[in-house]
């Protein structure tokens, strides 16, 4: 039977990935964090700026950074130094530490008006929900990047996640702590998050003895 040459047919919706870049975002440089702190902090944006500065010294997914309970991080009218929360991915516990700067720009939203009778951290503006979601933590950073000159598509929560883990590697090649810092359970899901090359890292285990 002779084959039928069937005509080509053109897709009706348009591919989810089309002029987006995907794969890993990068972790912000240390100008850009200090650069979008000055404009949030000019800007008066209480909760966009302790929501930025919680992101990086915390290193949470998204996910759990925007469920973030007041009690996770204040105590009798003060912020913790230290934090432990579980992980909603890995159903484990995670330590961060809380820098000074964090710290005040967290206790100037708290006792902000908008933050009365809150029990979340970083509550939606809207009324049928709790929070603010993944997607408008999401839509804020890429507001965050464009303000400062640069192209959103090429950043992402997972940059703000990876920059102090990033930084902490570069100053001190401590893979483990890293490790730690970001709450994975082993350590190649290190190496692939920091794109820290094999022989690199096998060198830099060796040294650790945990």
């Amino acid at each position: 039977m002779p084959r039928v040459q069937l005509p080509a047919v053109t897709p009706r919706r348009t591919a989810w990935n089309k002029g987006r870049i995907i794969g890993q975002k990068p972790p912000l440089l240390p100008k850009q964090v200090w650069a979008i702190r000055a404009r949030l902090e000019l800007a008066g944006y209480l909760r966009d700026f302790a929501l930025f500065n919680v992101a990086i010294d915390s290193k949470l997914r998204g996910c759990d950074l925007v469920k973030l309970a007041v009690t996770d991080l204040v105590k009798d009218d003060r912020v913790r130094e230290r934090v432990s929360v579980i992980q909603s991915k890995t159903q484990k516990p995670v330590q961060f530490e809380l820098t000074e700067n964090t710290r005040e720009t967290i206790i100037a939203w708290v006792r902000s008006p908008e933050m009365i009778g809150s029990p979340f951290i970083f509550p939606s503006r809207f009324h049928d929900r709790p929070h603010i979601s993944t997607r408008q933590y999401g839509r804020l950073v890429r507001e965050w990047v464009t303000a400062i000159g640069f192209e959103a598509s090429s950043y992402g929560t997972h940059s703000l996640r990876r920059t102090k883990a990033a930084e902490i590697y570069r100053k001190t090649g401590n893979l483990r702590a890293v490790q730690l810092l970001l709450g994975h359970t082993k350590v190649d899901s290190t190496v692939r998050y920091l794109g820290v090359e094999l022989e690199d890292a096998l060198s830099i285990a060796e040294r650790i003895d945990i």
